[in-house]
């Protein structure tokens, strides 16, 4: 008896042993549910297809602080040379409150344009925004008009900018999501791209001023910095005490470029940044977890049709894609085998000349749209048979016109 029990014991402690060991095995390997972060919002999009990997409050309106400053960028990009010469006004300089970060820049000061931006987007000195947005706009106000009419045009719907650097106002809101768009459409830019990933900027001495040296306050593209982060490549930060911390970078890794907000990030005990860690969070998750998954290459054939009035050896005629195909996927489905949508043109017949488009495939993958047209493989002639069949019936209807023609007129002179 005593020996049963011992058996059914031991019995008891594996199976709760290999349950235990399976639920851990479960816990551990489900690693592809989205990260817990501590900021407020955020968002990280592929910047190749738009697929959203992951938000948080990602359209809620929210202060973005000093991230305002590569709008203010881009449009200075957009209209002036980097070699222009700027004269700060007094005006420009006098509007920034105090405890707003500066370069100290005097009236009557001179600089280029790429000098300003320097100071802009790599130590967000606020003066350098004024002093600029006076010099394309004509005034701040009129900057500011320009501002929100490229908003505007990008079709952002949660964002309103009342100045040029981020000073805190009610109505100087953005949301993740926005400004997410509005830096994917800043890095089509390669001057940004390369002023907003710089280290550090040295602006040589000028007609008021010694030289001055900055170094970048993205910590994350500082390769001494604890927070350094090797992939990102491009960023810009923002505080103010009712924004929080903010963010908004750029990192690169196999071929994979995303893009990742931080709006209303927290400092921690150890005086750690959660824009900076949050980031970092979420780029190792987005590289981790998804791969850009090859569906298509110019010239695979995706079906065959048979085309109308064609002679025998053209009629079976090949569609191939036009161009490539990319999804952005999760690693778990990239052997998954996606079956497009074909929509073919609504009349297709012969004759067709190779490389002709005759419709398009379209992958729909996780809510997203991928397409490609396709084209003829090959030269589709008109079918010889059915041309001669239509020119005997031409001759013979207009035989029965004649013949009915003639005979009508000999009936009447008969009469």
């Amino acid at each position: 008896m005593k020996k049963q029990i011992k058996k059914c014991l031991i019995l008891c402690f594996f199976m709760i042993t290999v349950l235990f060991t399976n639920l851990n095995l479960v816990y551990a390997t489900d690693d592809t549910n989205p990260p817990e972060i501590i900021s407020k919002g955020a968002i990280l999009i592929d910047n190749k297809t738009n697929r959203i990997l992951y938000d948080k409050n990602a359209n809620e309106r929210m202060f973005p602080a000093s991230t305002t400053k590569i709008l203010t960028a881009i449009l200075v990009l957009e209209n002036c040379d980097l070699n222009e010469t700027v004269i700060a006004s007094y005006d420009a300089l006098m509007s920034i409150p105090e405890g707003y970060v500066t370069a100290k820049i005097q009236g009557e000061e001179q600089f280029t344009v790429e000098q300003l931006l320097e100071m802009l987007l790599v130590y967000s000195a606020n003066d350098a925004a004024n002093v600029l947005a006076q010099y394309v706009g004509g005034s701040i106000e009129s900057f500011v008009s320009m501002m929100n009419t490229k908003i505007n045009e990008l079709g952002l719907t949660n964002t309103h900018f009342t100045n040029t650097y981020g000073l805190q106002e009610d109505n100087h809101y953005t949301s993740p999501y926005d400004l997410a768009k509005i830096m994917q459409y800043c890095l089509q830019n390669d001057d940004f791209r390369r002023i907003a990933g710089s280290v550090s900027c040295s602006i040589p001495a000028t007609n008021k001023s010694d030289i001055r040296a900055y170094t970048s306050t993205n910590q994350l593209i500082v390769p001494t910095d604890s927070n350094y982060y090797r992939y990102v490549t491009v960023g810009k930060t923002g505080f103010t005490t009712e924004a929080g911390k903010c963010l908004v970078s750029c990192a690169y890794r196999n071929d994979i470029e995303l893009t990742c907000v931080i709006l209303g990030g927290t400092i921690s005990d150890d005086d750690t940044s959660s824009r900076f860690t949050d980031s970092i969070t979420l780029y190792e998750y987005g590289f981790d977890h998804f791969s850009l998954k090859n569906i298509a290459n110019p010239g695979d054939i995706i079906t065959s049709i048979d085309v109308s009035n064609a002679t025998p050896a053209t009629k079976s005629l090949d569609l191939a894609f036009a161009s490539s195909i990319y999804a952005f996927v999760n690693n778990s489905d990239l052997d998954t085998n996606y079956i497009p949508e074909i929509q073919l043109n609504t009349s297709i017949s012969a004759p067709i000349t190779q490389g002709d488009v005759l419709g398009k495939a379209i992958y729909t993958i996780d809510g997203i749209s991928y397409e490609s047209d396709l084209v003829a493989t090959h030269n589709v002639e008109n079918s010889q048979l059915l041309q001669f069949i239509l020119q005997i019936g031409g001759i013979f209807i207009a035989l029965l016109i004649t013949f009915e023609i003639f005979f009508s007129n000999r009936r009447k002179k008969d009469i």
